[in-house]
């Protein structure tokens, strides 16, 4: 088990949730993230409630083969990523890893809590899987899969952590660092996400369709000059 991080060490990591932003919009995330701008909407509150009840930090119960910890704070070095699981799971199994406390060994499953339904997209798959990186390079162990709790359908979605997925993982979280080493925010195409984005006042995604100033004036006196 690796030793846990300094302070100094934690500031300077990226919040692991940002990941799930990231993989939405990348404008997104660094609005969020990078120039620390937020705004509440109708999925952003009951994200924040269904969160709130997954997130009872300290609460650990044991339920037969099923170890529940609540609110664990997680880290990967290697990414120089940080956060929480909104719950991690540890069931008894020989590949996994002993556990101060209990005898055994325990094989880690994290869950993630979400509002809404299962998605097509991978950005909550992406999220947990990093989840699932940082728990392995604290335990020491192989995490092979998860789960994503959707709170509208009230069903678990088993998540394998594949290869692909754990690729993607590794390769956004460096464009993240590159953004943030930078401070850059990227611009974005606007598409049909952005409506129900809770940043789309602040990010104006429509001006990205209007033609710029210059382009404007060029317009302007080419059409007084005439041919």
């Amino acid at each position: 088990m690796h030793p846990e991080v300094s302070s100094e060490e934690r500031e300077r990591m990226l919040p692991l949730s940002g990941i799930q932003h990231f993989a939405f919009c990348r404008r997104q995330w660094a609005l969020i993230h990078l120039e620390g701008q937020w705004a509440e909407n109708l999925r952003t509150v009951e994200g924040a409630l269904m969160h709130s009840r997954a997130h009872e930090e300290g609460l650990r119960e044991r339920r037969g083969d099923v170890l529940t910890v609540r609110g664990l704070a997680v880290y990967s070095r290697k990414l120089s990523l940080s956060g929480k699981c909104d719950v991690a799971e540890f069931h008894v199994d020989s590949a996994g890893v002993p556990l101060q406390g209990e005898d055994g060994r325990w094989l880690p499953f994290p869950v993630e809590y979400k509002r809404g339904a299962q998605k097509s997209e991978d950005a909550d798959r992406l999220q947990l899987c990093a989840q699932a990186m940082c728990l392995e390079e604290m335990l020491c162990c192989n995490v092979p899969q998860g789960a994503l709790y959707y709170g509208e359908t009230r069903r678990r979605e088993l998540v394998p952590f594949t290869p692909v997925l754990r690729d993607q993982v590794g390769s956004m979280v460096m464009e993240m660092h590159d953004y943030a080493r930078r401070g850059y925010t990227p611009r974005v195409k606007p598409r049909r996400g952005c409506a129900a984005c809770s940043l789309k006042e602040l990010c104006l995604p429509a001006l990205k369709r209007a033609p710029s100033a210059a382009a404007y004036l060029h317009e302007r006196v080419c059409r007084e000059e005439g041919p």
